[in-house]
């Protein structure tokens, strides 16, 4: 997906569109999963992991050569669209997956969350690159091409290293609606704090290639740009895999947040190419830490046989915010100046602030 969004963004910027169709395209990134995100619970608890993760292969592929045959604004819109879809039902499948096994073998959740994660900041980081370096070089049909290699490769190489297909079920799959999980303590905190936390992700996406882009940065300066935040998020993950168990959910997630908030009120200011990507770096070492931990947080305070539900919930949210917030940094960039979207997303964090005071009994990362 990371290769299909960074491509779909620079070709708009080529064609002449202006931020407010970046936003747009953004937002329907995030529309599939939003839609998609308590069904794909469902079919996480029901399924497993394979009958999911091999219909969002299908989906990917779809959104990824629609684009490559006809590249065209409607075309842009299925792929968006597709590829959304695809990660929303895989990345729920996958998340419920690590929640289970966790479970059964008694291990951290949180550090193997952050093994699992490693995953999409490499896909963040190589896909940034390879997508410039085909563009600046061959063409954006190249660029588009090697999107529609990447799902079905993934699963196929998640396929040929599996070992059971389906963990044992040790409890029936809940009837009762995602919904009614909201009753649970700590559950709206959590996911308020996340909304927000992957907004501002969503809002360093917007601007690196749209300021770059006025800047006159090529298409390669721009794919650094977004690789340095990457592997900055790939770096931290790391980090909490070695060190698991030393710091709260609370602790975490306000440090994230404190440093997120500072950098986005800069970062637009920073100067040239290192600049930018110092400000990415600090931006991916804060942002790369809540997956991990919001994950495990989640699977904690949920009841194990509807760990796929709380997933899906998550994922509804996270999106349903994702769908409204790029069209509006759209807007809010062409009136008040690039930057608008960063400082809105500061803003919005010391807002959201005293959320995380319902964290102070969260255990850190124990076992799901």
């Amino acid at each position: 997906m990371a290769t299909t969004r960074v491509t779909t963004t620079l070709w708009l910027l080529a064609q002449g569109q202006g931020e407010v169709m970046v936003g747009v395209l953004l937002a329907l990134v995030a529309l599939a999963p939003a839609l998609l995100g308590a069904a794909a619970g469902a079919w996480a608890d029901r399924y497993g992991l394979w009958k999911p993760t091999w219909m969002a292969a299908v989906l990917s592929l779809i959104g990824s050569a629609a684009p490559l045959l006809w590249p065209s604004l409607p075309t842009l819109v299925l792929g968006a669209i597709g590829t959304g879809g695809a990660i929303a039902i895989a990345a729920v499948a996958i998340q419920r997956e690590v929640a289970q096994r966790a479970l059964v073998q008694g291990v951290s959740s949180q550090r193997m969350y952050s093994w699992v994660a490693l995953g999409p900041a490499l896909s963040n980081t190589v896909s940034p690159l390879v997508a410039g370096a085909l563009i600046d070089h061959h063409s954006h049909a190249a660029a588009f091409a090697a999107a529609v290699l990447m799902a079905p490769l993934g699963v196929l190489l998640l396929h040929a290293h599996r070992r059971d297909p389906r963990p044992p079920q040790t409890h029936r799959v809940s009837t009762r609606p995602a919904w009614d999980l909201l009753r649970l303590p700590r559950l709206l905190p959590l996911l308020l704090i996340n909304i927000m936390l992957a907004a501002a992700w969503d809002a360093h996406a917007f601007v690196v290639p749209v300021l770059g882009h006025a800047r006159g940065y090529s298409a390669s300066t721009i794919g650094v740009i977004l690789a340095s935040f990457a592997i900055a998020a790939a770096v931290v993950r790391l980090l909490i895999i070695r060190f698991s168990g030393r710091w709260s959910a609370q602790g975490t997630l306000r440090s994230a947040m404190a440093v997120t908030a500072g950098v986005s009120l800069v970062y637009v200011w920073l100067p040239g190419v290192a600049g930018l990507m110092l400000g990415s770096t600090l931006l991916g070492l804060a942002l790369g830490s809540v997956q991990p931990t919001i994950l495990s947080s989640l699977t904690q305070a949920t009841p194990s046989p509807r760990h796929g539900q709380v997933l899906g919930l998550r994922m509804l949210a996270t999106n349903g915010a994702s769908v409204t917030l790029p069209m509006g940094f759209g807007v809010l960039a062409g009136v008040a100046g690039v930057g608008g979207p960063l400082w809105l997303m500061a803003g919005l964090l010391l807002a959201v602030w005293p959320a995380t005071r319902a964290l102070a009994h969260s255990n850190g990362p124990e076992a799901s």
